[in-house]
């Protein structure tokens, strides 16, 4: 695999397990513990993202040599703006259950630290290729953390999973997992195993370094 190539999966990769923008770096938290109490919602959320998110660093990128950098903000601002608006009437079409259980946070996308992170950082830099994968791996990423929340509190909080009933009438629910401290124990057990996994790569890198030293 040539440099070029490994520099693109590295970039799409980064956002979806080294990176990832809700079990590492920690952005968007208030989505994250808000909607993800059934696996439709989190995945709604997460999809809803992941498009606002890859076009508007796709248009930051195209523009990047025309923005004024004195009104680059306001200027993302905007763009991320009007996809949220499109995103926000898409999904009302689509489905009014699911655009009323996301309540305000459709719109609160717009504030979404990973979006314009992303934009200032990543595609106001790069051209539209690694933009589009810088993109595409942090919404991918964030859409994976949604579901592992989602799931898990579904599965505690209400027995089932995407609205199927897994366990039973004997099955006890756990009733605060549907609740927003369920989000933050999930957010917190998810948190320690990816702590965990990072720990666990570091001593082995000490160790493979010194076996090599030895």
């Amino acid at each position: 695999m040539n440099t070029q190539s490994s520099n693109s999966v590295d970039t799409f990769i980064k956002g979806l397990w080294r990176e990832n923008p809700v079990f590492v770096i920690q952005l968007g938290l208030c989505p994250t513990l808000a909607v993800t109490n059934s696996v439709v919602n989190a995945l709604a959320m997460g999809l809803a993202t992941l498009v606002v998110l890859v076009m508007s660093s796709l248009l930051v990128s195209l523009l990047r040599h025309v923005i004024p950098t004195q009104v680059r903000m306001a200027t993302y601002v905007i763009i991320i703006a009007t996809f949220v608006t499109v995103v926000d009437y898409v999904i009302q079409a689509i489905s009014l259950d699911i655009y009323l259980a996301l309540g305000p946070f459709i719109q609160l996308i717009v504030v979404n630290c990973i979006i314009l992170g992303r934009a200032e950082a990543f595609a106001s830099k790069n051209g539209v290729g690694l933009a589009l994968l810088d993109a595409l791996g942090m919404g991918a990423g964030f859409t994976f953390a949604l579901l592992c929340l989602g799931s898990v509190r579904e599965l505690l909080g209400n027995g089932s999973l995407m609205g199927h009933d897994l366990f039973g009438p004997q099955f006890e629910p756990m009733a605060i997992m549907a609740l927003p401290p369920g989000g933050f124990f999930v957010l917190g057990a998810w948190l320690l195993l990816f702590a965990w996994f990072k720990a666990r790569g570091a001593r082995r890198a000490t160790s493979e370094a010194t076996r090599h030293v030895g």
